[in-house]
């Protein structure tokens, strides 16, 4: 018989990849008598009903396991724990010594729950709407193969913005500034803020830099030119193939998905010590 005091967890995390099947059959032992594990399944065989009976979820593996359990944990709006056991772990904060020492405050309600933003992706062709999901970092839209630029039309706000001749566009949450954003040139963006960013990939244009919106503006992207790969990709994870003259149309979500704040991280941590963001120069070494 189980304690009905008992904080209740679903876990998540694929057997399959690198040391996932150890940490969490650790982490089982650990938390005997201390919460209750409701379910320990893959985040597409959790149902509704389990996740609503659920207090926190905690997530095994890197960045790209939070991405795709966020995805179906937002609307039910179950804090996750992120354990990293990939390669940066922006989102997944924890390691496991750090979550075992700090799970009594987890549960306690001492660790903060940061609200993060969400993007909502639409293609529509032909007056007809063809693909639909959810974005936690970001849409890109990709120029594929034979991989000439391409050109689109981008509209804010039912407004023109620019046309755009390039390998690609980004647009990206706050939490998906540190990720493609980034390496594309595009500004960080703290996870606390609520806005959205547009990054063109490889501009043929030396003026078009990225550009900061509100995050409850429409962003609409029409393909005027493609490629027939031309495709759009949401969270390196999900994708549909564009054809010419869709619209991929992006605006914020109502719903958000809640992140446990590791205590003993700022969120500029894992830029300053994995990416060596703001480092300064090596004075006197040759």
């Amino acid at each position: 018989m189980t304690d009905s005091k008992l904080k209740k967890l679903v876990v998540f995390g694929d057997p399959k990849k690198g040391r996932v099947s150890e940490a969490v059959s650790q982490f089982v032992d650990f938390v005997k008598g201390r919460a209750e594990i409701v379910a320990d399944c893959h985040i597409d065989d959790c149902t509704t009903d389990v996740l609503g009976k659920s207090d926190f979820a905690v997530v095994f593996g890197g960045d790209g396991s939070i991405i795709s359990a966020a995805r179906t944990l937002s609307d039910s709006k179950v804090p996750v724990i992120g354990v990293n056991l990939g390669k940066l772990g922006f989102l997944a904060e924890f390691s496991l010594v750090e979550l075992k020492n700090s799970f009594d405050d987890i549960l306690a309600g001492k660790c903060s729950i940061e609200k993060r933003m969400m993007l909502g992706c639409a293609v529509i062709s032909n007056g007809k709407e063809k693909f639909l999901s959810k974005a936690v970092n970001d849409v890109f839209v990709m120029a594929g193969s034979p991989f000439r630029m391409i050109e689109l039309r981008v509209e804010v706000d039912g407004k023109p913005l620019a046309d755009c001749v390039s390998d690609g566009l980004i647009i990206s949450t706050p939490t998906g500034s540190t990720a493609y954003n980034l390496s594309a040139g595009g500004p960080i963006l703290s996870g606390q803020i609520e806005a959205t960013v547009i990054t063109p990939i490889c501009p043929h244009s030396l003026s078009f830099r990225p550009v900061v919106i509100d995050a409850n503006s429409r962003v609409e992207v029409v393909g005027v030119g493609l490629n027939e790969g031309s495709a759009v990709l949401v969270d390196g994870q999900i994708s549909t193939s564009l054809q010419q003259g869709d619209v991929v149309r992006i605006e914020r979500l109502q719903s958000s998905f809640l992140i446990v704040n590791n205590p003993l991280r700022t969120e500029w941590d894992t830029l300053a010590t994995k990416l060596n963001w703001a480092g300064k120069p090596k004075y006197g070494q040759v």
